[in-house]
């Protein structure tokens, strides 16, 4: 079966999440920053505040709502590689969140975006 890899749906999820924040008055600074196994998928200004931001993106509704995606495994994860972007970059005393955008892209459908601020 051909289409679209992983990868590929990931950026594109990435590519519509930007479009909105920078809609929405937010500067992207940085994609796809890695530490160890993980990575943060876009991490913008929103005026002084860091935001970190984790993009779930869904063709279907077939394995439930992309929320559900994000364990407390994975809010783990993102706190550390946050932690360590901020220690990489030698950043202090600047307000920081972690958000979270989910798309459901259904074909013939416009996607379905939700972000939720301060996610966790």
């Amino acid at each position: 079966m051909g289409g679209v890899n992983k990868r590929e749906r990931g950026n594109l999820g990435e590519e519509i999440a930007c479009n909105y924040l920078i809609n929405n008055g937010m500067t992207v600074i940085d994609r796809n920053y890695h530490y160890g196994h993980g990575e943060i998928d876009v991490i913008c200004k929103d005026g002084d505040t860091i935001v970190f931001v984790e993009v779930k993106y869904r063709k279907s509704f077939k394995y439930g709502e992309p929320e559900f995606a994000i364990t407390k495994s994975k809010q783990r994860q993102i706190r550390n590689i946050a932690e360590a972007y901020l220690y990489e970059k030698k950043i202090t005393d600047c307000p920081c969140r972690i958000d979270v955008i989910t798309i459901v892209h259904e074909a013939g459908k416009e996607p379905a975006l939700n972000h939720y601020r301060d996610a966790f």
